[in-house]
């Protein structure tokens, strides 16, 4: 059984999945940017063979600690190259990343290269040639958190050049990442039940063409002229040549099935003419109709009686130059879709969202996807659906637009800082207006796009009952228009205590968790199970705060909740971390929140136990410790915790466990909190709430406080 890793462009990672297991990978779990997996030779065969998705298939040989440059070589001059490598062939080597100990990729690809010479060298008394550029076997480093992988690069060039395209247009779209837009399009279904397709902004032709290989069964690494392997000595030939000819045959029948409904239309002739050339190269130029028209003439083809996709990749960004020109284009094409091609499907790419407003179809669904660097949004839409009739909704009051109007302008101005900063998950309103008070934090899912979590504050007793609740509905529509949310998408809370006094009461039994992103990591909220969704996204600079401290360090998470702080330690290089809670659900949410990141390791220790019990009864000492109490606590398996009586007696404890030159984080949501100073005059005490208080939140900076604590 043989190691693998397949790259792909970030967003990809959970098709690409699907696609290995159905190739015959075993133990696939994805990584960023990429997907491990397990199976003998013929199932890395067949990724190269046949993934639309992935980049490149690398094959593991060796994984080792690297805590400098000498330990790299030596891990490195350790493998067996002789079986993987003649004298002969010319190789190179590919690495990236770095760790604490190796900082430059080009020099640590450089003391690997020495390292298979050297081993040739002593060996034979000869050394293999080397060769960047056109070399028979490539050798991939990665460098990551204190670990480096060496690998063989079994695919050679990128698997996204199939070998068909010989010319681009202006911002060609590379194969793989229009293949994942087809599926994410359920394209293979259309086609199944007899629809066609139609791309009104084709460029040089790369969805026509993968819709029609897809449709074909023709599998995308069939006509590649070089793969990696063949320079490796440890090559099945006849293996290989009997999946190729398989796929050879499969592709014959395929073609000889296939129906002429492709459709690629552009108004700029040159890449019309490219378009073509690539459709004679994959074969298909008699399947696939390319014409030069423009968007505003756009119909649906005659040829095509039966509802299809409408799948492309607009102009945006350089190719446009001003931005109100990309807007109305996509506002012209979501004319034409709603005019021409009724009950079918729509896919379209938009760079930002204003794009995607501007077309005027609400999407059902919504994938994040990378075109190349850009940061993308896959939009999917039934335009039978958007189209449909709709009775014009009652206006609304002059309250509710008011308060719609502000949340729209919070989202104008805090979605500029969110980019910038790369936040998915944030609050655009915090009872901004007095008579609409709620908390309305937007959190964008991976797979789903965005959705809304409302908690309304408690109206004061002065307040009419049922005016209350005229606002509070008044509120959940005008956030529903402002931030164009279906109301499916959509969480309503009430702001209480939990059952019993606990900090996490529990709402519901859905069990619906989203997965979003934050700080280049992963997550899971639950946004309609609890009082709180999983994250606090007010702690987002205290996170950060952890992984900039926690390098070699071995930290503690006391009430650890589900884990989130101790994925930004793990993150941050710890050595080790150990996350302590009560709650035996929030640890298995923990557990799911670092195995999501790829921390599921024995380093990262889940305890189940009372925090003070813990740091009375253990000897384990830690560099770094974050604790995060609830405000108060009654639970039966735990003495009662009040956090301004408790705070002196946990720090304390705190401290016991603290390694010289160790540092305590504090933090609490009490708003009427005292830190007892004279009590605590054992420790060098920095307050550094305004520090950690993130921007959206800046409206409301008592949200939490926090302090850096260290003995002195």
């Amino acid at each position: 059984m043989k190691s693998f890793f397949a790259t792909c462009p970030k967003g990809l990672e959970y098709l690409l999945v699907d696609e290995l297991k159905t190739l015959g990978a075993a133990d696939v779990r994805e990584a960023l940017a990429g997907v491990h997996f397990t199976g003998e030779l013929d199932v890395g065969y067949r990724a190269c063979l046949w993934s639309r998705l992935a980049s490149r298939v690398l094959m593991t040989l060796a994984e080792f600690d690297v805590p400098d440059a000498d330990a790299l070589y030596a891990g490195a001059r350790a493998i067996g190259w002789s079986e993987h490598l003649g004298l002969t062939t010319s190789f190179a080597v590919d690495a990236v990343g770095a760790t604490p100990g190796v900082t430059h990729s080009q020099y640590a690809a450089l003391r690997v290269k020495d390292a298979i010479v050297d081993a040739f060298r002593e060996a034979t008394g000869e050394r293999p040639n080397v060769d960047t550029e056109n070399s028979g076997l490539r050798v991939n480093l990665v460098l990551r958190r204190g670990r480096a992988i060496i690998s063989l690069n079994l695919s050679g060039a990128p698997l996204h050049q199939r070998g068909y395209r010989k010319g681009a247009g202006l911002a060609p779209l590379k194969e793989n990442l229009a293949a994942a837009m087809l599926l994410r399009a359920n394209w293979p279904t259309i086609y199944a039940a007899g629809g066609g397709l139609v791309d009104p902004l084709c460029g040089s032709g790369t969805l026509p063409i993968e819709a029609a290989l897809m449709a074909a069964d023709v599998a995308p690494g069939l006509r590649r002229a070089h793969r990696g392997f063949t320079g490796w000595r440890g090559h099945d030939a006849a293996l290989w040549k009997m999946l190729h000819d398989a796929a050879q045959a499969r592709a014959q029948a395929g073609l000889q099935a296939l129906r002429p409904v492709f459709f690629g239309f552009d108004e700029n002739p040159t890449v019309l003419n490219e378009a073509r050339r690539n459709a004679q190269e994959a074969l298909l130029s008699g399947f696939i109709q390319l014409g030069r028209q423009t968007l505003e003439h756009l119909h649906r083809p005659h040829e095509l009686e039966q509802p299809g996709l409408v799948i492309t990749n607009p102009p945006y960004g350089e190719r446009m130059g001003d931005d109100e020109d990309v807007i109305a284009l996509y506002r012209l094409l979501g004319e034409k879709l709603k005019a021409e091609f009724p009950g079918w499907r729509a896919s379209v790419i938009a760079a930002d969202e204003t794009h995607g407003h501007a077309l005027g179809l609400r999407a059902d669904k919504r994938y994040k996807l990378y075109n190349g660097a850009i940061e993308c949004t896959l939009l999917n839409f039934d335009i039978a659906a958007a189209d449909a009739p709709k009775p014009e909704p009652k206006p609304l009051s002059p309250g509710a637009q008011m308060v719609k109007n502000r949340i729209e302008k919070n989202f104008r101005h805090l979605r500029k800082q969110a980019q910038r900063e790369g936040v998915e998950c944030w609050r655009v309103y915090d009872a901004d207006l007095p008579e609409y008070a709620a908390a309305i934090d937007i959190y964008r899912s991976i797979e789903a796009g965005e959705h809304l979590h409302i908690q309304e504050y408690a109206a004061p007793a002065s307040v009419d009952e049922n005016l209350a609740r005229t606002r509070w509905r008044e509120l959940v529509r005008a956030a529903a228009e402002a931030l164009d949310i279906p109301r499916e998408r959509i969480a309503l809370k009430q702001r209480r205590r939990g059952k019993g006094g606990e900090k996490y009461g529990r709402l519901d039994e859905r069990g619906e968790f989203i997965e979003v992103s934050e700080g280049g990591l992963k997550f899971l909220v639950n946004l309609r199970d609890y009082l709180d969704t999983g994250l606090f996204l007010d702690h987002r600079p205290l996170r950060a705060r952890v992984r900039e401290l926690t390098r070699g360090k071995r930290f503690l998470n006391l009430f650890c909740y589900t884990g989130s702080v101790s994925v930004y330690a793990a993150a941050g290089d710890a050595s080790e971390t150990t996350s302590v809670d009560l709650s035996q659900t929030y640890l298995d949410w923990a557990a799911r929140n670092l195995a999501l990141n790829g921390f599921d390791s024995p380093a990262h220790k889940l305890v189940r136990e009372d925090a003070v019990d813990f740091l009375r009864s253990r000897s384990a000492m830690y560099d770094l410790i974050f604790v995060d109490p609830p405000t108060f606590s009654n639970s039966k398996r735990a003495e009662d915790f009040d956090v301004q009586r408790d705070h002196v007696r946990l720090l304390h404890l705190c401290a016991e466990r603290l390694l010289p030159g160790g540092l305590i984080l504090f933090s609490n949501n009490f708003r009427r909190f005292k830190l007892d100073q004279a009590a605590l005059a054992g420790f060098a005490i920095r307050e550094i709430s305004a520090q950690t208080i993130p921007f959206d939140f800046a409206r409301s900076p008592r949200i939490h406080r926090a302090w850096e604590l260290k003995k002195t």
